[in-house]
């Protein structure tokens, strides 16, 4: 039976009245009436009532032993994680032509406080980016006399033709991603770095000037820092093969940016610029970030015409595409391009966005030089920061010091492992953060020091915040205040934000965090079997993990059990089930997912462990479903609920499965056991036939193919292995026969022979 604790004393207001009332014929017998509104009744009542509230404050004594011993483990609570992502700044008024550095810290406007987290550079300069899209066949045999005739103009022996295609367009961001070397005939990408217009055309040239004076920093000889956001396309992995440790990063990108400069005889030559040395967050194109580029001098950053009379060779060859928006070309200050290193053999990057005076941000707040309090000269001393969700590694605390001052204070974990050494303990000058609940613990004494009486303890810098809220739609942040480097405020600018702000979640909660008890002493932070590390991979921070299984001794890239000294944990990420969606696709983890799980695994496994976290193997299922209905159902309904039915049967997390915990892995789906699930719908009256597809691989594509029944008792199952799980990709529910195919099926009213007659108009 289970373990229930019982409350220390059960008696609720209306049984100590009835218990009292029963005490009145031996205690007084000569009160016989002891009715509502007696004054002697309601003394009673007040007494009870105060009973009750004793009674209620004494059964709290084992929740505060659980918290106690809680805290005695050693484990606050997990604070609340931020969410982060990137921006585009740009100047409000296109007046503004200087460039403008600006401080870390700078306030974004929103639902929630965001915050940039690096120093940045605004300058007065706009990008758009564009790719040479080679033409198709079709395009080609369309436009063969127009690509003859170029062969005239440009003097060329042979022409292939592209066109300049526009990707970012206004600097919206593209979710799925566009490879922009696969895609481009140069296996580059170019951004058109734009000056803001002028008010009169014929000023557009000094303006020109003006920016060019700004990006290559004049007189000062220190050119600007363009700061540029990559966003790269981290699709989900179609295969299982996709699914790797997370302990081997993705290997960077060997790529190259180079800007326009004037070459011999009005040529066009390029600038290779490197980006400075540790600015690069995108751990080379592998995870979206921040690269700051220094630029040229100002004499060195140029842009070929794109007057084809003026420029014959625009757009022709290695120089940068053409611009035939005239409006935009004489705006055109110098193309940037990426594109691989020669002889790297790169041929691909999948990007989401690109953007110029980008910037991180994430959803915290900084706050400066508070005065915390005045210590009392006590031990263990607890002292409460302006916030909750404390960023820890941001966190500085100085105590004022007899003679000496303001002295900064250091952050240790557990303030009684400070040092073996006793004397070392006493004079470490240390305190613990509760980094969720956002207070400071100082020393008694013997672990660790006690500030002095009357001595202030100072916040001198902390950033604070996270949550779910901080997860925000595209646009949500429009405006920011921010600081130059030099103290003064920036001009007014302006915010684009082109992806969703991810990764907030809330803090841990009491309850959430006794439920863990258990699951702490078990495993002790520390991985060693299957339950430990299937706890902690569900206790991952920052992502929502929906299913885990652990698989000892299997190598998933051999596809082989049995190999001592190897664990691989499936993680899929949770999804709600919704019975009104399509079938499919079933819950896939993507690269950062898995690496977070392998980093919440990989720091607690046993020594020489090789640790590999995985996505499952998904099967395609098409099922075609036959079924008689009951008298008095709705056809419709009935149908609608089967398929919900066998969905929710062969969903991967809860409720899916027999159990509600999902389907089980590695478990083959039979075609009794699908009847079984089809008959406990209501309104079903029999299985009239069932017949189960596997997807097979043609010349001409895939297809859907039924699966052979058993010799032995005639039925069908698809066969699956420890790694996989059926993926339910079509269902069709019919009434009668189940059909042969998955195809739609035909309308029985149609006429071979119709044709479409198109409508004519009345002319009057």
């Amino acid at each position: 039976m289970p373990i229930l604790p019982p409350s220390l004393d059960d008696r609720r207001f209306d049984d100590l009245v009835d218990e009292l009332l029963a005490r009145i014929p031996a205690h007084t017998p000569e009160w016989t009436h002891p009715r509502l509104g007696d004054p002697g009744r309601t003394l009673i009542e007040l007494f009870a009532w105060l009973g009750d509230t004793l009674l209620y404050r004494a059964n709290l004594i084992p929740e505060r032993q659980r918290l106690v011993f809680l805290k005695l483990l050693g484990q606050p609570l997990r604070p609340a994680l931020p969410a982060t992502g990137i921006v585009s700044l740009a100047y409000a008024q296109d007046t503004e032509l200087s460039a403008s550095s600006l401080q870390p810290g700078a306030r974004l406007a929103g639902p929630v406080p965001f915050e940039t987290l690096t120093e940045t550079t605004v300058l007065p300069i706009s990008a758009e980016a564009y790719y040479k899209r080679a033409l198709d066949d079709a395009e080609n045999a369309r436009m063969a006399e127009v690509i003859e005739g170029l062969l005239s103009v440009h003097s060329l022996s042979k022409a292939r033709g592209y066109e300049t295609t526009p990707v970012f367009d206004g600097g919206r961001a593209v979710p799925g991603g566009i490879d922009v070397f696969a895609r481009s005939a140069d296996r580059a990408l170019w951004l058109a770095l734009l000056a803001p217009p002028a008010p009169q055309p014929e000023q557009q040239a000094a303006l020109n000037d003006q920016v060019r004076l700004a990006l290559g920093g004049g007189d000062s000889g220190a050119p600007a820092l363009l700061s540029i956001g990559i966003v790269p396309a981290l699709a989900l992995p179609e295969d299982f093969d996709d699914f790797i440790a997370a302990a081997n990063p993705p290997a960077p990108v060997p790529a190259l940016w180079e800007i326009t400069a004037p070459g011999p005889r009005g040529s066009t030559d390029y600038l290779t610029l490197k980006p400075q040395s540790g600015s690069d967050s995108t751990a080379g194109y592998t995870r979206p970030g921040i690269l700051r580029l220094a630029l040229p001098d100002e004499s060195l950053i140029w842009a070929p015409g794109n007057d084809v009379e003026a420029n014959p060779r625009a757009g022709v060859g290695d120089t940068p595409p053409r611009l035939d928006d005239t409006t935009k070309a004489v705006r055109l200050i110098a193309w940037l391009r990426l594109r691989p290193e020669p002889g790297k053999g790169v041929d691909s990057l999948p990007l989401s966005w690109v953007g110029i005076n980008a910037v991180a941000i994430d959803q915290r707040v900084s706050v400066s030089n508070r005065v915390l309090g005045v210590s009392s000269g006590g031990a263990d001393q607890v002292f409460s920061l302006p916030m909750s969700a404390c960023d820890a590694a941001s966190l500085a605390i100085e105590v004022e010091e007899t003679g000496l001052g303001y002295r900064p204070w250091t952050r240790v974990d557990d303030l009684a492992a400070i040092s073996p050494d006793p004397q070392i303990a006493r004079s470490a000058a240390a305190f613990e953060l509760d980094a969720e609940a956002g207070t400071l613990r100082f020393g008694d004494g013997v672990r660790g020091r006690v500030p002095d009486a009357g001595m202030r303890i100072r916040l001198v810098s902390g950033r604070f915040g996270g949550g779910s809220t901080g997860n925000l739609p595209p646009a949500s942040l429009s405006a920011i205040t921010a600081r130059r480097v030099n103290g003064l405020a920036s001009p007014a600018l302006k915010v684009l934000q082109p992806l969703a702000t991810a990764g907030g979640a809330e803090a841990e909660t009491l309850a959430a965090a006794e439920k863990a008890i258990p699951a702490l002493l078990r495993h002790r932070e520390r991985a060693v079997t299957a339950a430990d590390y299937r706890q902690l991979a569900l206790d991952t921070p920052a992502v929502e993990v929906g299913r885990v299984e652990v698989l000892p001794r299997f190598k998933p890239r051999d596809r082989r059990f049995e190999v001592p000294g190897v664990v691989s944990v499936m993680a899929l990420p949770a999804r709600a089930f919704d019975p009104a969606a399509n079938p499919g696709p079933h819950p896939r983890p993507d690269r950062p997912f898995i690496e977070k799980v392998h980093a919440q695994l990989g720091r607690r496994v046993p020594l020489a462990t090789e640790l590999y976290v995985i996505g499952c193997e998904y099967i395609a299922l098409g099922l075609a479903v036959g079924i008689a209905i009951r008298d008095g159902y709705a056809r419709d309904s009935v149908l609608f609920e089967v398929r919900t039915a066998l969905r929710r049967l062969l969903w991967p997390l809860p409720p899916g499965g027999a159990d509600g915990s999902g389907w089980p892995l590695g478990r083959d789906v039979r075609e009794r056991e699908l009847e079984v699930e089809i008959s406990r719908v209501a309104g079903v009256l029999e299985v009239d036939s069932l017949v189960l597809f596997e997807q097979v691989r043609l010349d001409e594509g895939d297809d859907w193919q039924a699966i052979t029944p058993n010799p032995a008792d005639g039925t069908r199952t698809l066969p699956l292995t420890a790694w996989q799980l059926p993926e339910l990709l079509s269902v069709v529910v019919v009434e009668g026969p189940a059909p042969d195919n998955l195809r739609a099926l035909p309308n029985p009213f149609a006429h071979p022979d119709a044709v479409a007659v198109p409508v004519v108009p009345e002319v009057c």
